[in-house]
């Protein structure tokens, strides 16, 4: 047995990655170039460095869709990441791209996910449109905040005191790119970007179901057709489709047929899972917290702990945000208690538990 260093592994990743593929070597690199690892590549460091930062064990308390559920089998932003991480590098895989820029952008696509989910996206958007004197219903105002902007931002600045992960630009763009409104550079990214839309269209399915709220009879009888009447089956079905489709096309694809069923369950659910119902009954009250937290702290910033205050201290909106979108739902709770709260009440609040 012996020791396979850096050296060896990009030599393995020159003879067994695809022609396609994002290969360690040929990186744009990091924008403060560094010593190289004695054993990992470049991609491998990254996926490691974004594993054990903050950003990555605040996801374990953020919400995926269900705000305070009952129940400890209910997705977290964690659990999502993880998930999303698994059907990437399994695509990656078998199209003999790279698993670890693949697996680095998928730990690190939601970093900048906000507390309470889209709801927290919203509602950081709409307290900075006001802010700026933007109409917070207007396309700028709607799109101010938006988590795949602020997970570059975590990653580039504010992770490690200030100082960000200095990652190499392949995972920052696949992480940038992962909403598709923009399609990566390389194919590992994009494969990030399909294995997300493949993994909360079937897992979110999958958490209405077991908190009562939807049936596999309810989903439209279309795409049960076509992908199957499980999360499992469904994310078998896409999985061999977008093999299948890229590996003819020397592009990430799906095929038409199966894009088409998966957007009209996703569809479905925004219509009746992800924008009312339930699962949403908690929405106000989470909106209208994070946006009183967000009017208070950006006019008294000496309660904004000092490492958010390193950059843009022209834009104090900009700094608010960065603390109120790093926050877990609980700690979300907490200081806005601390913050609206009157110590007077909460004694009150106290005794009469």
């Amino acid at each position: 047995m012996r020791v396979h260093d850096r050296g060896d592994q990009i030599a393995r990743e020159e003879e067994s990655l695809s022609a396609q593929a994002a290969k360690s070597s040929r990186t744009r690199g990091r924008d403060m170039p560094e010593e190289e690892d004695f054993l990992r590549p470049c991609y491998q460091r990254d996926r490691d460095r974004i594993l054990h930062c903050k950003s990555f064990r605040r996801l374990a308390n953020k919400t995926q869709v269900f705000l305070a559920p009952e129940g400890d089998h209910y997705r977290t932003r964690l659990t999502h990441t993880l998930e999303v991480a698994q059907i990437a590098r399994t695509i990656s895989r078998a199209l003999g791209l790279n698993e670890d820029l693949t697996e680095a952008i998928a730990l690190g696509h939601d970093l900048g996910h906000t507390p309470f989910g889209h709801c927290g996206e919203r509602a950081l958007s709409r307290a900075m449109a006001r802010y700026r004197g933007i109409d917070p219903e207007s396309e700028q105002g709607r799109y101010l905040f938006r988590h795949n902007k602020q997970s570059v931002r975590l990653v580039e600045f504010l992770e490690k005191d200030g100082r960000g992960l200095n990652l190499t630009w392949e995972v920052r763009d696949g992480i940038f790119c992962h909403t598709g409104s923009q399609r990566a550079q390389t194919l590992e990214g994009r494969v990030v970007a399909c294995a997300d839309r493949i993994a909360y269209v079937c897992h979110d399915i999958d958490d209405a179901e077991r908190a009562g709220l939807l049936t596999e009879n309810d989903l439209p009888q279309r795409p049960r057709e076509l992908l199957g009447d499980s999360s499992s089956e469904r994310i078998d079905v896409m999985v061999r489709d977008i093999c299948a489709g890229s590996a003819a096309a020397g592009d990430i694809r799906m095929s038409d047929d199966v894009w088409g069923a998966m957007m009209e369950l996703r569809s479905f659910l925004f219509e009746s899972l992800y924008t009312k119902g339930d699962a949403k009954e908690e929405e106000p009250k989470a909106t209208r917290m994070i946006e009183l937290l967000f009017d208070h702290l950006v006019n008294h910033l000496d309660e904004v702990p000092e490492e958010y205050l390193k950059h843009d201290s022209d834009h104090p909106d900009v700094q608010v945000a960065d603390y109120v979108s790093g926050m877990t739902d609980r700690y979300a709770v907490r200081v806005f208690e601390d913050l609206m709260v009157p110590r007077s009440w909460k004694g009150v609040m106290a005794r009469g538990r």
